[in-house]
Protein backbone atom coordinates (compact mmCIF):
# COMPACT_ATOMS: atom_id res chain seq x y z
CA UNK A 1 0.00 0.00 0.00
CA UNK A 2 1.17 3.50 -1.05
CA UNK A 3 2.06 5.82 2.24
CA UNK A 4 1.93 9.64 1.34
CA UNK A 5 1.87 12.26 4.27
CA UNK A 6 -0.61 15.49 4.00
CA UNK A 7 -1.06 18.04 6.63
CA UNK A 8 -5.17 18.17 6.27
CA UNK A 9 -4.79 21.91 7.79
CA UNK A 10 -1.99 22.99 5.06
CA UNK A 11 -4.00 25.97 2.87
CA UNK A 12 -2.94 24.46 -0.50
CA UNK A 13 -4.53 21.02 0.64
CA UNK A 14 -7.75 23.47 2.02
CA UNK A 15 -7.79 25.50 -1.07
CA UNK A 16 -7.41 22.32 -3.49
CA UNK A 17 -7.46 18.84 -2.34
CA UNK A 18 -8.30 17.28 -5.38
CA UNK A 19 -4.11 16.80 -6.29
CA UNK A 20 -2.97 14.90 -3.67
CA UNK A 21 -6.07 12.56 -3.93
CA UNK A 22 -5.08 11.89 -7.68
CA UNK A 23 -1.42 10.89 -6.01
CA UNK A 24 -3.01 8.65 -3.29
CA UNK A 25 -5.49 7.22 -6.05
CA UNK A 26 -2.52 6.57 -8.34
CA UNK A 27 -1.38 3.86 -5.76
CA UNK A 28 -4.40 1.77 -5.65
CA UNK A 29 -8.00 2.01 -4.25
CA UNK A 30 -6.30 2.04 -0.84
CA UNK A 31 -3.61 4.34 0.59
CA UNK A 32 -1.92 4.86 3.89
CA UNK A 33 -2.64 8.32 5.20
CA UNK A 34 0.23 8.88 7.41
CA UNK A 35 -1.29 12.08 8.80
CA UNK A 36 -4.47 10.19 10.59
CA UNK A 37 -2.63 7.04 10.55
CA UNK A 38 -4.98 4.99 8.80
CA UNK A 39 -5.97 3.15 5.33
CA UNK A 40 -8.07 5.41 3.39
CA UNK A 41 -10.25 4.02 0.64
CA UNK A 42 -9.64 6.25 -2.58
CA UNK A 43 -11.06 4.92 -5.74
CA UNK A 44 -14.77 4.94 -6.37
CA UNK A 45 -15.49 1.09 -6.12
CA UNK A 46 -13.71 0.83 -2.90
CA UNK A 47 -15.79 3.40 -1.12
CA UNK A 48 -19.02 2.40 -2.50
CA UNK A 49 -17.86 -1.19 -1.35
CA UNK A 50 -17.03 0.15 2.01
CA UNK A 51 -20.06 2.22 2.36
CA UNK A 52 -22.35 -1.27 1.89
CA UNK A 53 -19.65 -3.75 4.42
CA UNK A 54 -21.51 -4.86 7.12
CA UNK A 55 -18.16 -6.11 8.34
CA UNK A 56 -17.66 -2.05 9.23
CA UNK A 57 -19.28 0.59 10.68
CA UNK A 58 -19.34 3.85 12.88
CA UNK A 59 -20.06 2.58 16.12
CA UNK A 60 -17.03 2.40 18.58
CA UNK A 61 -16.08 -1.29 19.19
CA UNK A 62 -16.74 -1.59 22.94
CA UNK A 63 -12.60 -2.87 23.15
CA UNK A 64 -11.29 0.74 21.46
CA UNK A 65 -13.44 2.80 23.07
CA UNK A 66 -12.21 5.32 25.64
CA UNK A 67 -13.46 7.62 28.74
CA UNK A 68 -14.35 10.60 27.51
CA UNK A 69 -12.41 14.02 29.24
CA UNK A 70 -14.67 15.43 31.31
CA UNK A 71 -14.81 19.04 29.21
CA UNK A 72 -16.61 17.08 26.67
CA UNK A 73 -19.25 15.43 28.75
CA UNK A 74 -21.95 17.75 26.99
CA UNK A 75 -21.08 16.91 23.80
CA UNK A 76 -20.61 13.13 24.05
CA UNK A 77 -23.98 12.75 25.75
CA UNK A 78 -25.64 13.84 22.84
CA UNK A 79 -23.32 12.38 20.48
CA UNK A 80 -23.90 9.05 21.98
CA UNK A 81 -27.35 8.84 21.07
CA UNK A 82 -26.82 9.95 17.61
CA UNK A 83 -28.10 7.48 14.93
CA UNK A 84 -25.06 8.84 12.77
CA UNK A 85 -22.63 7.37 15.57
CA UNK A 86 -24.62 4.21 15.47
CA UNK A 87 -25.39 0.50 14.38
CA UNK A 88 -28.00 -1.76 14.58
CA UNK A 89 -30.25 -2.80 16.17
CA UNK A 90 -30.22 0.51 17.75
CA UNK A 91 -29.45 2.47 14.49
CA UNK A 92 -32.26 0.74 13.08
CA UNK A 93 -35.00 1.71 15.38
CA UNK A 94 -34.13 5.47 15.59
CA UNK A 95 -33.29 5.44 11.54
CA UNK A 96 -37.24 3.82 11.57
CA UNK A 97 -38.41 6.82 13.68
CA UNK A 98 -36.80 9.41 11.62
CA UNK A 99 -38.38 7.82 8.30
CA UNK A 100 -41.80 7.53 9.83
CA UNK A 101 -41.79 11.44 9.58
CA UNK A 102 -39.46 12.48 7.28
CA UNK A 103 -41.39 10.87 4.38
CA UNK A 104 -40.94 11.64 0.79
CA UNK A 105 -44.86 13.09 0.74
CA UNK A 106 -43.43 15.29 3.26
CA UNK A 107 -40.10 16.54 1.52
CA UNK A 108 -42.29 16.84 -1.70
CA UNK A 109 -44.58 19.13 -0.02
CA UNK A 110 -41.64 21.79 0.73
CA UNK A 111 -41.08 22.79 -2.51
CA UNK A 112 -43.38 26.03 -3.02
CA UNK A 113 -42.05 27.21 0.43
CA UNK A 114 -38.53 26.50 -0.88
CA UNK A 115 -39.45 28.66 -3.85
CA UNK A 116 -41.03 30.98 -1.68
CA UNK A 117 -37.95 31.48 0.40
CA UNK A 118 -35.53 31.53 -2.35
CA UNK A 119 -37.15 34.80 -3.87
CA UNK A 120 -37.72 36.76 -0.53
CA UNK A 121 -33.79 36.13 0.16
CA UNK A 122 -32.98 37.35 -3.08
CA UNK A 123 -35.51 40.49 -2.63
CA UNK A 124 -33.11 41.25 0.59
CA UNK A 125 -30.23 41.62 -1.69
CA UNK A 126 -30.79 44.82 -2.41
CA UNK A 127 -27.59 46.82 -3.46
CA UNK A 128 -25.11 45.75 -6.42
CA UNK A 129 -23.35 43.19 -4.57
CA UNK A 130 -23.10 40.42 -1.48
CA UNK A 131 -21.57 37.44 0.41
CA UNK A 132 -24.19 34.76 -0.69
CA UNK A 133 -23.33 32.67 1.89
CA UNK A 134 -24.99 34.87 4.72
CA UNK A 135 -27.63 35.95 2.04
CA UNK A 136 -28.65 32.90 0.37
CA UNK A 137 -26.62 29.74 1.43
CA UNK A 138 -27.12 29.96 5.17
CA UNK A 139 -30.73 31.00 5.78
CA UNK A 140 -32.57 29.55 3.00
CA UNK A 141 -31.65 25.31 4.09
CA UNK A 142 -31.53 26.43 7.72
CA UNK A 143 -35.07 27.93 7.91
CA UNK A 144 -36.69 25.12 5.50
CA UNK A 145 -35.19 22.74 8.48
CA UNK A 146 -36.53 24.99 10.97
CA UNK A 147 -40.47 24.69 9.47
CA UNK A 148 -40.00 20.78 9.17
CA UNK A 149 -38.67 20.43 12.82
CA UNK A 150 -41.07 23.18 13.98
CA UNK A 151 -38.58 24.78 15.54
CA UNK A 152 -39.11 29.11 15.78
CA UNK A 153 -37.66 30.79 12.93
CA UNK A 154 -36.31 33.29 14.92
CA UNK A 155 -33.76 30.83 16.75
CA UNK A 156 -32.17 30.00 13.33
CA UNK A 157 -28.94 32.11 13.68
CA UNK A 158 -29.00 30.85 17.19
CA UNK A 159 -29.08 26.89 15.70
CA UNK A 160 -26.27 28.01 13.23
CA UNK A 161 -24.25 29.34 16.28
CA UNK A 162 -24.04 26.07 17.89
CA UNK A 163 -24.09 23.64 15.11
CA UNK A 164 -21.31 25.17 13.34
CA UNK A 165 -19.50 24.75 17.14
CA UNK A 166 -20.76 21.17 17.29
CA UNK A 167 -19.31 20.01 13.45
CA UNK A 168 -16.34 21.75 14.29
CA UNK A 169 -15.08 18.69 16.36
CA UNK A 170 -14.98 16.84 13.17
CA UNK A 171 -12.26 19.14 11.63
CA UNK A 172 -8.72 18.52 11.43
CA UNK A 173 -7.90 22.15 13.04
CA UNK A 174 -9.72 20.78 16.52
CA UNK A 175 -8.00 21.86 19.68
CA UNK A 176 -9.01 22.73 23.53
CA UNK A 177 -10.79 25.97 22.46
CA UNK A 178 -12.76 24.20 19.58
CA UNK A 179 -13.78 21.37 22.15
CA UNK A 180 -14.99 23.67 25.07
CA UNK A 181 -17.11 25.56 22.59
CA UNK A 182 -18.83 22.37 21.05
CA UNK A 183 -19.31 20.97 24.57
CA UNK A 184 -20.68 24.60 25.85
CA UNK A 185 -22.92 24.39 22.16
CA UNK A 186 -24.10 20.66 22.83
CA UNK A 187 -25.14 21.75 26.73
CA UNK A 188 -27.53 24.62 25.19
CA UNK A 189 -28.50 22.83 22.13
CA UNK A 190 -29.95 20.23 24.36
CA UNK A 191 -31.43 22.41 27.27
CA UNK A 192 -33.68 24.42 24.42
CA UNK A 193 -34.62 21.20 22.43
CA UNK A 194 -36.28 19.45 25.83
CA UNK A 195 -37.55 22.72 26.41
CA UNK A 196 -39.16 22.66 23.41
CA UNK A 197 -40.04 19.23 23.08
CA UNK A 198 -41.90 19.68 26.44
CA UNK A 199 -44.08 22.33 24.59
CA UNK A 200 -44.70 20.47 21.59
CA UNK A 201 -45.98 17.00 24.42
CA UNK A 202 -48.50 20.15 25.61
CA UNK A 203 -49.04 21.60 22.24
CA UNK A 204 -48.74 19.36 19.32
CA UNK A 205 -48.61 20.55 15.86
CA UNK A 206 -47.81 19.25 11.81
CA UNK A 207 -44.57 19.43 12.09
CA UNK A 208 -41.51 16.64 12.92
CA UNK A 209 -41.16 16.94 16.18
CA UNK A 210 -44.37 16.46 17.35
CA UNK A 211 -44.37 13.21 14.95
CA UNK A 212 -41.57 11.66 16.69
CA UNK A 213 -43.07 12.16 19.67
CA UNK A 214 -46.38 10.67 18.15
CA UNK A 215 -44.19 7.57 17.69
CA UNK A 216 -43.12 7.45 20.78
CA UNK A 217 -45.96 8.15 22.39
CA UNK A 218 -47.59 4.95 20.02
CA UNK A 219 -45.78 2.35 22.16
CA UNK A 220 -41.97 1.99 20.68
CA UNK A 221 -40.60 4.83 23.14
CA UNK A 222 -37.08 7.08 22.49
CA UNK A 223 -35.95 8.04 25.71
CA UNK A 224 -35.69 11.82 26.20
CA UNK A 225 -31.88 11.73 25.22
CA UNK A 226 -33.14 9.89 22.22
CA UNK A 227 -35.27 12.22 21.16
CA UNK A 228 -33.30 15.80 21.37
CA UNK A 229 -29.93 13.80 20.00
CA UNK A 230 -32.46 13.10 17.30
CA UNK A 231 -33.66 16.65 16.61
CA UNK A 232 -29.82 18.00 16.90
CA UNK A 233 -28.54 15.56 14.07
CA UNK A 234 -31.81 16.92 12.27
CA UNK A 235 -31.09 19.90 12.53
CA UNK A 236 -27.16 20.26 12.10
CA UNK A 237 -27.17 17.79 9.20
CA UNK A 238 -30.06 19.18 7.65
CA UNK A 239 -28.40 22.66 6.83
CA UNK A 240 -24.57 22.09 7.28
CA UNK A 241 -23.91 20.07 4.07
CA UNK A 242 -26.60 21.88 2.19
CA UNK A 243 -24.96 25.49 2.86
CA UNK A 244 -21.36 24.40 1.69
CA UNK A 245 -22.78 22.56 -1.11
CA UNK A 246 -25.33 25.71 -2.69
CA UNK A 247 -21.66 27.72 -1.95
CA UNK A 248 -19.35 25.49 -3.68
CA UNK A 249 -21.87 25.04 -6.49
CA UNK A 250 -22.73 28.67 -7.27
CA UNK A 251 -19.11 29.31 -7.23
CA UNK A 252 -18.84 26.22 -10.02
CA UNK A 253 -21.33 27.32 -11.72
CA UNK A 254 -20.39 31.11 -11.96
CA UNK A 255 -16.29 29.91 -12.89
CA UNK A 256 -17.59 27.59 -15.60
CA UNK A 257 -20.15 29.97 -17.03
CA UNK A 258 -23.11 27.80 -16.21
CA UNK A 259 -26.38 28.62 -16.51
CA UNK A 260 -28.80 26.14 -14.27
CA UNK A 261 -32.75 26.60 -14.72
CA UNK A 262 -35.87 24.14 -14.14
CA UNK A 263 -35.21 22.25 -17.01
CA UNK A 264 -31.39 21.60 -16.50
CA UNK A 265 -31.33 21.93 -12.47
CA UNK A 266 -31.58 17.94 -11.44
CA UNK A 267 -28.62 17.05 -13.78
CA UNK A 268 -26.16 19.84 -12.18
CA UNK A 269 -27.15 19.67 -8.86
CA UNK A 270 -25.79 15.77 -9.37
CA UNK A 271 -22.90 17.07 -10.72
CA UNK A 272 -22.16 20.01 -8.50
CA UNK A 273 -22.28 17.18 -5.56
CA UNK A 274 -19.87 15.08 -7.89
CA UNK A 275 -17.77 17.89 -8.49
CA UNK A 276 -17.10 19.66 -5.28
CA UNK A 277 -18.91 17.68 -2.16
CA UNK A 278 -19.35 18.76 1.28
CA UNK A 279 -18.20 16.57 3.10
CA UNK A 280 -14.82 14.35 2.16
CA UNK A 281 -14.01 12.25 4.81
CA UNK A 282 -16.21 9.25 6.59
CA UNK A 283 -14.58 6.65 8.71
CA UNK A 284 -15.58 3.31 9.40
CA UNK A 285 -14.60 0.75 12.18
CA UNK A 286 -13.51 -3.15 11.15
CA UNK A 287 -15.68 -5.63 13.28
CA UNK A 288 -14.40 -8.89 11.55
CA UNK A 289 -11.28 -9.83 9.53
CA UNK A 290 -11.48 -8.33 6.68
CA UNK A 291 -9.33 -9.20 3.07
CA UNK A 292 -9.79 -5.97 1.11
CA UNK A 293 -8.27 -4.55 -2.42
CA UNK A 294 -5.11 -6.26 -1.13
CA UNK A 295 -5.56 -5.11 2.28
CA UNK A 296 -5.92 -7.14 6.22
CA UNK A 297 -7.86 -5.49 8.20
CA UNK A 298 -8.51 -6.69 12.04
CA UNK A 299 -11.06 -6.06 13.94
CA UNK A 300 -10.81 -3.05 15.55
CA UNK A 301 -9.25 -0.89 12.36
CA UNK A 302 -10.21 2.16 11.49
CA UNK A 303 -10.69 2.99 8.05
CA UNK A 304 -11.11 6.63 5.87
CA UNK A 305 -13.52 6.69 2.90
CA UNK A 306 -12.37 9.45 1.01
CA UNK A 307 -15.49 10.82 -0.56
CA UNK A 308 -14.25 13.28 -2.72
CA UNK A 309 -11.38 11.56 -4.28
CA UNK A 310 -14.13 9.06 -5.06
CA UNK A 311 -16.31 11.40 -6.94
CA UNK A 312 -13.31 12.01 -9.02
CA UNK A 313 -11.98 8.91 -10.03
CA UNK A 314 -11.19 8.43 -13.51
CA UNK A 315 -12.12 5.15 -13.92
CA UNK A 316 -16.02 6.00 -13.67
CA UNK A 317 -15.88 9.73 -14.80
CA UNK A 318 -13.53 10.55 -17.66
CA UNK A 319 -12.21 13.93 -17.19
CA UNK A 320 -13.05 14.23 -13.59
CA UNK A 321 -11.58 17.64 -12.98
CA UNK A 322 -13.96 19.02 -15.82
CA UNK A 323 -17.64 20.17 -14.68
CA UNK A 324 -19.87 18.74 -16.90
CA UNK A 325 -23.73 18.35 -16.61
CA UNK A 326 -23.39 16.63 -19.41
CA UNK A 327 -22.07 13.45 -18.02
CA UNK A 328 -23.38 9.91 -18.22
CA UNK A 329 -25.15 9.36 -14.72
CA UNK A 330 -23.13 7.46 -12.08
CA UNK A 331 -23.77 7.11 -8.81
CA UNK A 332 -21.65 9.79 -6.76
CA UNK A 333 -20.66 9.20 -3.24
CA UNK A 334 -21.75 12.51 -1.70
CA UNK A 335 -24.47 11.42 0.69
CA UNK A 336 -22.73 8.05 1.58
CA UNK A 337 -24.72 4.64 0.69
CA UNK A 338 -25.86 1.62 2.78
CA UNK A 339 -27.26 1.89 6.17
CA UNK A 340 -25.97 5.57 6.95
CA UNK A 341 -27.43 6.54 3.18
CA UNK A 342 -28.22 10.48 4.25
CA UNK A 343 -31.58 10.53 5.22
CA UNK A 344 -31.48 14.57 4.07
CA UNK A 345 -30.85 13.64 0.60
CA UNK A 346 -34.12 14.39 -0.84
CA UNK A 347 -34.45 18.02 0.89
CA UNK A 348 -30.72 18.73 0.10
CA UNK A 349 -31.78 17.83 -3.57
CA UNK A 350 -34.96 19.63 -3.71
CA UNK A 351 -33.27 22.88 -2.57
CA UNK A 352 -30.84 22.57 -4.70
CA UNK A 353 -33.34 22.01 -8.06
CA UNK A 354 -35.28 24.92 -6.56
CA UNK A 355 -32.92 27.93 -4.99
CA UNK A 356 -30.40 28.04 -7.43
CA UNK A 357 -32.63 28.12 -10.77
CA UNK A 358 -34.58 31.25 -8.84
CA UNK A 359 -31.09 32.57 -7.91
CA UNK A 360 -29.63 32.78 -11.05
CA UNK A 361 -33.17 33.91 -12.86
CA UNK A 362 -33.27 36.71 -10.52
CA UNK A 363 -29.14 38.13 -10.92
CA UNK A 364 -28.68 37.31 -14.70
CA UNK A 365 -25.30 39.42 -14.35
CA UNK A 366 -24.46 38.19 -11.09
CA UNK A 367 -20.38 37.12 -11.45
CA UNK A 368 -17.58 36.27 -8.58
CA UNK A 369 -16.17 39.12 -6.62
CA UNK A 370 -12.57 38.44 -6.50
CA UNK A 371 -11.71 33.80 -6.16
CA UNK A 372 -13.26 32.25 -3.13
CA UNK A 373 -11.44 30.75 -0.52
CA UNK A 374 -12.05 27.56 1.32
CA UNK A 375 -12.47 27.70 4.76
CA UNK A 376 -10.34 25.38 6.95
CA UNK A 377 -12.97 22.93 7.56
CA UNK A 378 -11.27 19.50 6.78
CA UNK A 379 -12.84 16.77 6.77
CA UNK A 380 -15.67 19.48 5.51
CA UNK A 381 -15.10 21.04 2.46
CA UNK A 382 -16.95 24.78 2.61
CA UNK A 383 -16.01 28.22 1.70
CA UNK A 384 -15.39 30.98 3.83
CA UNK A 385 -17.72 33.88 1.68
CA UNK A 386 -18.84 33.99 -1.51
CA UNK A 387 -18.50 38.00 -2.40
CA UNK A 388 -20.48 38.18 -5.77
CA UNK A 389 -21.21 41.62 -8.05
CA UNK A 390 -25.27 40.60 -8.50
CA UNK A 391 -25.40 43.66 -11.79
Amino acid sequence: MLHLSQDPTEPAFVQDPYPFYDRMRAGGDLCFWEDYAMPCAVSHRAVQALLRDRRFGREIPADRAEPHPPHLAPFYAVESHSMLELEPPRHTRLRGHVLRAFTSRRIAALGPEIAALSQTLCDRMTGAGADLLPAFCQPLPVVVICRLLGVPEAMAPQLLEWSNAMVSMYQARRDRAVEDAAARAAADFASFLRGYVEDRRRAPSDDLISHLIATEDAGDRLSPDELVATCILLLNAGHEATVHTMGNGIKTLLETGQRIDTGNAAALSEEILRFDPPLHMFTRWAYDTVELHGHRFAPGDRVALLLGAANRDPAVWPDPHRFDPARAAAPNTSFGAGLHFCVGAPLARLELQIALPILMARFPAMRLDGAPRYGNLYHFHGLEALQVTLR
